[in-house]
């Protein structure tokens, strides 16, 4: 039976919380930094002619490249929550039924992953046929085109029209924390020899550890998932081919680092960093890169992930404590 009245995901207020936290993690982090780092080297207690020139044009140069970094984390963050993943659209030839099935009970024509007995993958839950790299997501309750993985910290699945946004978040977090915990070192380390006001001290200290710890991690899923871009491979697919070893270091959509990153960010690069949508296709059909694909994705892509599981890498993966 197909899913019915699948809920608004916001009215959730339970499955939010991760998407609160991350909130309150960037906020706190924007306070500390602006009025614990910046506002201290601007020095705007004091007169004009008395302010340390050095450190005004630094805490400049810091405030305005960590508002301009900071604006688009925030951007890329709210486009990751709230854009649409894609879904397998409501059209006749999407539309799976038994007897429509035992009609077309012949191999699949059209898609590169099938079922072992070669005939066209379908979803029991949302009753569509599923295109090559979709799957079901039970959080979000519908199949999504190119699914990655399910997300609880943007409490969405990351996915065909999202990937990119998600991609961006990765790197402006990355960015992000590299120039905080780079920056804020010398204000912190002054407050401790300073023997400064314990609020200076511990604000400035539970900041640079905080963002320390968000570094080491953003740059591991942020190195993960180029990795997983020059590939052309989803997360998914990625975990599918390590749990049944198949050579998870190539995919059947490989075609070529320049081509793999521009399936997702776009084929102009001067857009790459924007958080402007700019996925080619539909992502219903992908491109190959060769015909003979076809004999290993037979059969190998479907039983690794269920179509009615939520899906969850294998634990000590790169992919697993993202996905926690």
């Amino acid at each position: 039976m197909p899913e019915q009245n699948q809920p608004k995901r916001l009215t959730e207020v339970p499955k939010c919380l991760p998407v609160l936290f991350i909130v309150g993690i960037i906020t706190t982090l924007y306070v500390i930094y602006i009025f614990w780092h910046c506002v201290p080297l601007l020095q705007l207690h004091q007169p004009v002619n008395l302010r340390d020139q050095a450190k005004v044009s630094r805490g400049t140069a810091d405030l305005i490249a960590f508002l301009v970094i900071s604006s688009l984390l925030v951007i890329c963050y709210i486009r990751s929550i709230c854009t649409d993943p894609g879904q397998i659209p409501d059209t006749k030839e999407w539309i799976y039924y038994e007897e429509r099935s035992r009609q077309d009970s012949g191999p699949a024509t059209g898609v590169y992953e099938t079922k072992r007995t070669g005939e066209r993958r379908h979803c029991k839950w949302c009753n569509k046929y599923k295109p090559d790299r979709c799957h079901h997501c039970r959080v979000c309750r519908t199949c999504i085109l190119k699914m990655d993985h399910h997300c609880p910290w943007i409490y969405n699945c990351v996915g065909f029209k999202n990937q990119k946004f998600f991609f961006q978040l990765l790197f402006y977090t990355f960015v992000c924390t590299q120039l905080i915990s780079w920056t804020m070192f010398s204000s912190m380390k002054q407050a401790l020899d300073e023997d400064q006001d314990f609020y200076n001290m511990f604000a400035l200290l539970f900041g640079e550890t905080l963002c320390g710890f968000l570094g080491i991690m953003a740059t591991a899923f942020f190195g993960f998932h180029i990795w997983l871009m020059s590939k052309a491979m989803s997360t998914i697919e990625f975990c599918e081919k390590s749990m049944k070893k198949t050579g998870y270091n190539h995919s059947a959509y490989d075609r070529g680092i320049c081509a793999n990153f521009a399936d997702v960010l776009g084929d102009w690069p001067w857009l790459w960093l924007l958080p402007i949508a700019d996925y080619k296709g539909d992502g219903l059909s992908f491109k190959h890169s060769s015909a003979d694909e076809r004999t290993s994705l037979t059969g190998d892509m479907e039983p690794a992930v269920e179509e009615d599981q939520v899906f969850a890498p294998p634990p000590g993966t790169a992919a697993s404590l993202h996905h926690r």
